[in-house]
């Protein structure tokens, strides 16, 4: 258990405090918002992302990169998307297995992640084009300004394609966001 000095300064910083078996070492400007318990270890939700037990330690995921998180029964599912390619300034996505984690007590965690991760999310989009379907994401990526397009393509798009449309449409955006456009 956490000291009560820790408890205490914890509450004073507005944060919440790091449960014990959690291995991971947060940034500096990083702050708890909650965490809870499963089986496999410590989940812990900061301003920056969720810390997910790995078998080799604790792995932060940045919110922009939670694809979807499902609360059910006292099971947290979550689906991470990697950056699979750079599409100049565009990326695009693809999901990797859904990882299931049974909470102990799970206190604030479920509701902050649902806040984060659809709070990353500024605009969503689908389009079926003439080099297949995906879905266009607009989010905001912690610690930086403005605003990252994703792509998600529908299994039978061709990507080549898609990644030059997809770099024209986030130049596009970025001059809107500059206000040039």
């Amino acid at each position: 258990m956490t000291s009560w000095f820790g408890r205490v300064l914890a509450r004073l910083r507005g944060t919440a405090e790091l449960p014990e078996r959690f291995d991971g070492v947060l940034g500096t400007d990083e702050r708890v918002l909650a965490s809870a318990l499963s089986p496999e270890g410590a989940l812990v939700a900061t301003n920056h992302g969720l810390w997910i037990p790995e078998p080799t330690g604790s792995r932060r995921i940045g919110w922009h990169l939670v694809n979807r998180a499902v609360w059910r029964d006292g099971v947290l599912v979550l689906t991470e998307a990697s950056e699979h390619r750079s599409a100049g300034g565009a990326v695009l996505l693809r999901d990797l297995p859904r990882r299931r984690f049974r909470l102990e007590s799970p206190g604030r965690l479920p509701d902050v992640v649902h806040t984060r991760v659809t709070g990353s999310i500024r605009s969503t989009q689908y389009r079926e084009l003439p080099m297949g379907g995906a879905r266009f994401v607009r989010r905001r990526v912690p610690g930086r300004n403005g605003t990252v397009l994703q792509v998600r393509p529908d299994r039978d798009a061709d990507e080549r394609t898609l990644a030059e449309y997809a770099d024209e449409v986030a130049r596009r955006l970025a001059d809107e966001e500059r206000g040039s456009g």
